[in-house]
Order: C-alpha cells, then sequence, then structure tokens
C-alpha cells in the first residue's frame, strides 16, 4: 500500500509549483461510442483509476451499498419524523410559494425558523412520489451516502484508498450520524455541504487553483440557507490554513479568499434579499423572528441568541451555562459528558491524537522535503498539501467542538453531527500515515496509545448504559488493550500476528459505535428532539415533566405522537431488558411532558372524528383551522393534508398573526376551526409576544365550542350569543 502523503507531485505537471519531476500522463480516454464499447467503459466505471489496485473501487461502492442498506432499514418506523418539517415539506409540494419561502403551511401564514434549502429535496419527491414517511427520508439517506463519498473522495486524494474506506466506514457507524441521515431536520445537508467545503479547501491547496476556492465558498453559501450561522463556523479555521499553505503567492491567495467570500455572499445572499425586498404583505411572516425580518432572525434567535443563550422569543429561554440548564451543562468536555458523549465522541480521542501525531508528521516532512530542494526561482510552495489536509479537518473539528461545547442557548445533541466527517476523516488520515510509519517505535506507539485510549473511552461510554450488551464493554476494554499491546511490537510480527493484531485492534475500536448505530437504525425516531443509541445513553438539560417549561426539547416527559402511541426523548425509549439490539424506541417527545403549555410543546393524536370535522368543506377556506403554536398544527396538516395556521409560529410567541389581523381573516371566512388546547398556552417568559394568548381568549369568548371525539374546537363560522 501506498500512501501519498510525502512530497506529491501536483496533478497540473511539472512548473515552478510542483512538489516533484512530472508524472506520467496517460492520454484520455476515448468517450463510449468514439473507439470504446460501452462494456469496457461500464468495466471501467467498476475498476476505477488504472493505478489503484482492482479491490479499490469494488471496495468503495460495497462500503456506499453497505452504508445505503443500513440507513434504508426500518426507515419507515420513524413515520414523519419531525413533523413541524414535514408539515412544511407536505406544504411546498402544494404551493410553489411555500416551497420558495419554507412555509409551514400551503396557505403561506408563516414560515419555519429555518431557512428552507434542506426543505427543498424533500419537497420535490413528496411532489414526485406523493407523501408519505419514505418521501420525505430518502432524500436525507442519498444525502448521507454523499457525505460518505465526499469524506471518502477527499481522504483518498491525499493518502490511499485505505484511508478513504477507513473514514467513510467510521463516519457510516457514528450513531449520531445514522440517526441525522435517517431524520428530515436540516442537519443532514449541512454535513453534507460542510464536508464538500473542506473537499473543495483541500483540492485548492494541491495546485493553488482559484475555482475551487469559489465552489467552497457556494458550498457555505448553501449551507447558510440550510442553517444560517452553523455554515460559518469552520471558515476562520479553514480560510487560515489557505492563506498559510496554499502554493501560490500570497497576494493570490488573498485574491483567491475575497472571491470565495463574494461566492458564499452570492450563493447564500440571492435568497436572503428577495425575502427581505419582498413585500411583507404579501409573503409568509418569517417564523422564529420577532419583526417579521430574516437579518434578525438570522442574527437573533437562531444565530447569535445560540451562542449567548439570549433567544427572544424562546420559550424557557434559559442557556444551560456551565452548571447546567434544559440545554445542558457547557464547558470544555461537554462533547463526552453524559448527555452528548454517546452521540459523537466514540473516537473523538483518537482522532485528537492523531491529528496532532499526523500534523507532526507531514509538518516534519514537509520541512525535509524544502530544505534539500534546489530553490526554484518564482517557487511559492509552503507545506506538503497533506499537512494542509490535517489542518483542514482538524481545524473544522475544533473550531466546531469548542463552539459547541460553550454555547448557552439552545443546544440538541443531534447537533454533533457535524463533527462526523471531520473526526472520520481524521481518523483514515491518521492510522494510515502512522501505519507507514510503524517500524519507527514512536510511530507504533502512537497507533498503540491511539486504540487505548478508543478502548478505555468505550468502555466508559458503554458502562453508562449498564444493562445494554453488559459483555461488549469488556470485549471493548480487553481487545483494546491487547490490540495496542501487540500494536507496539507490530512492525516485529509476522503476517498472521500482524492481521490478528489489527483486526482485534478495529473490532474494540468500532464496536462501541456499530452497535450503538444498529440499535439507532432499528427504531422509529420521532419529534424535534432525537437521539442515538439505547434507552438512558443521553439524558439532555435539568428537570421536565408536566408543565416543566422549556422547549423544543431536554425534557423527560412522553408526548402523544402522530401515531397516538406515547413518544418520549433519549431518556424514555423502550430496550430489550437483554440488552439486545432491538432497542424499540418509539420515538422522542418534541418537549414538555403531559401538561406543557396547552398543547404548544405536545403533538397530537388526530382522532378520525375530528379528521372528518376539519375535511368537511375545507376546501372553502384557505386555512382550515388555526392553532397555537406549530407543534399541533403540523400534526393535523398531515393527517388531514389541509392547510393549518400557526398562531404566534413554533413557540407561540411570534407576533404573527396580530389580533386584529386574526379577526380580519375570521371575518373574511378564511379560517374554519380554533384547535382549543387546554389552557391555550401562549406564554413566554423570554421577551415574545403574547399575541397567541390575546388570541385564543378572544376566540374562547366568541365563538361555539365544537367537539370531535376527544378534540375540541372553536367554530369560528358560529358566534355565540354573547359574542
Amino acid at each position: 500500500m501506498t500512501t501519498h502523503y510525502g512530497p506529491p507531485t501536483h496533478q497540473g505537471g511539472a512548473g515552478p509549483h510542483s512538489w516533484g519531476p512530472p508524472p506520467v500522463v496517460p492520454p484520455p480516454a476515448p468517450a463510449p461510442g468514439a473507439g470504446e464499447p460501452r462494456q469496457l467503459f461500464a468495466r471501467r466505471l467498476w475498476r476505477g483509476r488504472p493505478e489503484d489496485p482492482c479491490w479499490v473501487r469494488p471496495a468503495f461502492c460495497g462500503l456506499l451499498l453497505a452504508a445505503g442498506l443500513l440507513y434504508l432499514y426500518n426507515l419507515s418506523a420513524s413515520g414523519y419524523a419531525n413533523s413541524f418539517y414535514s408539515a412544511a415539506v407536505q406544504a411546498g409540494s402544494k404551493s410553489w410559494k411555500a416551497f420558495f419561502f419554507g412555509s409551514l403551511d400551503a396557505g403561506n401564514a408563516i414560515t419555519v425558523d429555518k431557512p428552507p434549502a434542506a426543505l427543498w429535496p424533500m419537497a420535490l419527491a413528496v411532489r414526485i412520489f406523493g407523501l408519505d414517511a419514505w418521501a420525505i427520508l430518502v432524500p436525507e439517506v442519498v444525502m448521507g451516502i454523499l457525505t460518505i463519498a465526499v469524506v471518502y473522495a477527499a481522504v483518498r486524494r491525499r493518502f490511499s484508498p485505505a484511508a478513504g474506506l477507513i473514514a467513510g466506514a467510521v463516519l457510516a457507524i457514528t450513531p449520531v450520524a445514522s440517526l441525522m441521515f435517517r431524520f428530515n431536520n436540516p442537519d443532514a445537508l449541512l454535513a453534507l455541504l460542510m464536508a464538500l467545503t473542506v473537499y473543495f479547501v483541500v483540492r485548492g491547496l494541491e495546485d493553488g487553483r482559484t475555482k475551487w476556492l469559489v465552489w467552497a465558498g457556494v458550498a457555505v453559501g448553501f449551507a447558510f440557507l440550510t442553517k444560517t450561522l452553523q455554515a460559518f463556523l469552520i471558515l476562520p479555521a479553514l480560510a487560515l490554513v489557505y492563506g498559510v499553505c496554499a502554493p501560490v503567492t500570497l497576494r493570490k491567495r488573498l485574491g483567491q479568499l475575497a472571491l470565495s467570500a463574494l461566492a458564499v455572499v452570492v450563493s447564500g445572499g440571492w435568497w436572503v434579499a428577495i425575502v427581505e425586498l419582498w413585500p411583507a404583505s404579501s409573503r409568509p411572516y418569517i417564523g422564529g423572528s420577532q419583526n417579521n425580518s430574516f437579518l434578525e432572525l438570522t442574527f437573533g434567535y437562531n444565530g447569535l441568541g445560540r451562542i449567548n443563550g439570549d433567544e427572544t422569543g424562546s420559550v424557557g429561554g434559559m442557556g444551560g451555562g456551565h452548571m447546567g440548564g434544559q440545554w445542558g451543562e457547557s464547558g470544555w468536555d461537554r462533547m463526552f459528558n453524559s448527555e452528548v458523549g454517546s452521540q459523537i465522541s466514540w473516537l473523538l480521542p483518537a482522532a485528537l491524537i492523531l491529528f496532532v501525531a499526523g500534523l507532526a508528521l507531514t509538518f516534519s516532512r514537509s520541512r525535509l522535503h524544502l530544505s534539500r530542494d534546489t530553490p526554484v526561482a518564482g517557487r511559492t510552495d509552503r507545506m506538503d498539501p497533506a499537512f494542509g489536509s490535517f489542518l483542514a479537518w482538524g481545524g473544522s473539528l475544533l473550531m466546531t467542538a469548542v463552539v459547541f461545547s460553550y454555547m448557552a442557548g439552545i443546544f440538541h445533541q443531534y447537533y454533533t453531527v457535524a463533527l462526523a466527517p471531520y473526526i472520520a476523516a481524521l481518523v483514515g488520515m491518521g492510522v494510515t500515515v502512522l501505519w507507514e510509519e510503524r517500524s519507527r517505535m514512536w510511530a507504533s506507539l502512537t497507533l498503540a496509545g491511539a486504540v487505548t485510549a478508543t478502548a478505555a473511552w468505550g468502555y466508559v461510554l458503554l458502562n453508562r448504559t449498564p444493562a445494554y450488551l453488559p459483555w461488549l464493554k469488556w470485549l471493548v476494554l480487553v481487545g483494546g488493550l491487547v490490540g495496542a499491546l501487540g500494536l507496539i511490537f507490530v512492525a516485529r510480527l509476522g503476517r498472521r500476528l500482524t492481521l490478528a493484531t489489527v483486526g482485534l485492534s478495529v473490532v474494540a475500536s468500532l464496536a462501541g459505535p456499530a452497535a450503538y448505530t444498529l440499535t439507532t437504525v432499528n427504531q422509529g425516531h420521532t419529534g424535534s428532539i432525537v437521539t442515538a443509541g439505547p434507552a438512558g445513553a443521553s439524558m439532555m438539560g435539568g428537570r421536565g415533566g408536566p408543565g416543566g417549561g422549556g422547549m423544543r426539547g431536554g425534557f423527560r416527559g412522553g408526548m402523544p405522537g402522530p401515531n397516538g402511541r406515547n413518544q418520549q426523548n433519549g431518556n424514555g425509549n423502550a430496550q430489550n431488558p437483554q440488552g439486545g439490539f432491538p432497542g424499540g424506541r418509539t420515538g422522542e417527545g418534541r418537549a414538555g411532558g403531559a401538561g406543557g403549555p396547552g398543547g404548544l410543546l405536545n403533538g397530537t393524536n388526530v382522532g378520525s372524528e375530528a379528521k372528518k370535522l376539519l375535511e368537511k368543506d375545507a376546501r372553502k377556506y384557505t386555512w382550515v383551522a388555526a392553532s397555537i403554536g406549530s407543534q399541533n398544527a403540523a400534526t393535523y396538516q398531515l393527517a388531514t393534508g389541509e392547510a393549518m395556521m400557526a398562531i404566534g409560529g413554533f413557540n407561540g410567541s411570534d407576533p404573527s398573526p396580530t389580533l386584529a389581523q386574526f379577526q380580519k381573516y375570521v371575518a373574511a371566512g378564511r379560517i374554519h376551526y380554533f384547535i382549543a388546547s387546554g389552557g391555550f398556552g401562549g406564554g413566554n417568559s423570554n421577551g415574545g409576544s403574547n399575541v397567541s394568548s390575546q388570541t385564543s381568549s378572544w376566540v374562547e369568548q366568541n365563538f361555539k365550542k365544537v367537539t370531535a371525539g376527544a378534540a375540541t374546537f372553536y367554530d369560528l363560522t358560529q358566534r355565540t350569543s354573547t359574542g
């Protein structure tokens, strides 16, 4: 196995920026039908690069196929997954205006509290195939497979096919990745775009071509349209890496970075400009904002507020702080604690060790090469691109992890899927460069240290759920320690003992996350707060329970889901008493216990009587019903297929529609029913609007109450005698 981390030759051939002699460039292959039979073309596609061993392309295809089958398995168990986004997807499949703006309803009353890029692939799929769980979730699976392919391609280019396969496999079995690549939150698309961004920067470090920096900017721009400011977390690290390591002059580097920034603005700003310039009276209200502005949403509730905890309109609104809170305990160890660790940190210690070792090795090789190389006039090479690759992936990991660790606002465990590509790449790169140097004692000791750290940490994580496969933690610990001992002397072992040592080390390192991943895909997950692994593996935040306050998660209370079953968060999923893989999680609740504020935080079971009532004469109305908060509106909308108005947005705290606007809609006959939700909610402790409580009080005083099964409505076409 040859690893390409030494002084490489840039693919542009010989010249002032080459690391070595000109490569032998094979003649271009003819296109199908131009002298090459189609069967030979297909064989070449399967065979891959001529210089690759014959097993490389089949192994890569096998990796993608295995990941696809893993992620597709039991996919429909999650139903509509997060009904908040599924309702927006359903709306976008019916209305192009709702599609463009990311509206929660086809009547375009209000948008979701994110930009709409993540909704677009799902809405297109629903337009083509109809509304069901597969049409919504298969696009997420595709994004997961593409992310694995991008990480493989980025690592394989500069290192080796084996390094790429290791990185792809590590990513595929990361528990939080197996969760979010089967779920309809924006994070799957964000992970793909962030991996693409690093890939393009790494390509730019190879040859210094401007196009790679521009493409990186485009990827970041669309990532901004996926999850706003989270897309920018890795930019400082990548800009610094390119500014220091790119094989072009300083002036050109600065110009390329400026063009990349322009690409970010154009690719991410076109939609923002349209929304801000569009007359507010003819577009939906921007959900999550307090003044109907996407910019205010970006830099407030959905942006800087996540960092400092000042999130106007957030119910509860309390940041975690170092002492803990409803969003969990912040601090340097947040990625390892009982709230987050089991989702992402299985190989994080190894990734950090391999990051440092890889930097040291590739930096020393670069210095050795430059010191021996004959100076060339105008030469601008600074470092081996392999060194830049470690900096790019490692810098992205550190920047994201640090921000996640200390952010005081809303934080959910599944956010950590953003770290998965970076960890996977560092593991693949680090293992292979050290393996090539295994005859040197420091390299074999470092490999052994990485395996020891992984095994010890895997034991700790597995020991947090002692009833779950109790034998596995001992296999991980003992197997890892034995494998690490063998790695110290691996250069002196025979072929069979070497294979046994490597196999044991791999099994011990990956058994824990693989088990959690198998448990994850065997369960359905619904609601806003979802976690990977078995019951009790991830416990977030402070005390929950009935009426415990808070929004979007971190609570231990159950909630009735769209199928009528009780759904619970990561602390309440069912588990096989014997600790087997069929975990049986029924889902995670959006938040709050059984009495949260008036159904604002709880989904609802839409009975047949309620559905029949709402569907009658539905075509006469823009909105068949209105509800406080998005959760109830979303579940009713998905059950009936008809537009529902979410008063106050997700939290019930947005000033939309105002009471006067709502009264005009009612007078014009555009809304049929108002969905009662015990107590009507609308309370808010963090500076948001109280329009929802005003609206619910007005409805209660003026309109006739109607029951359908267990559900209660107010008929907005029938006033009471006192109204």
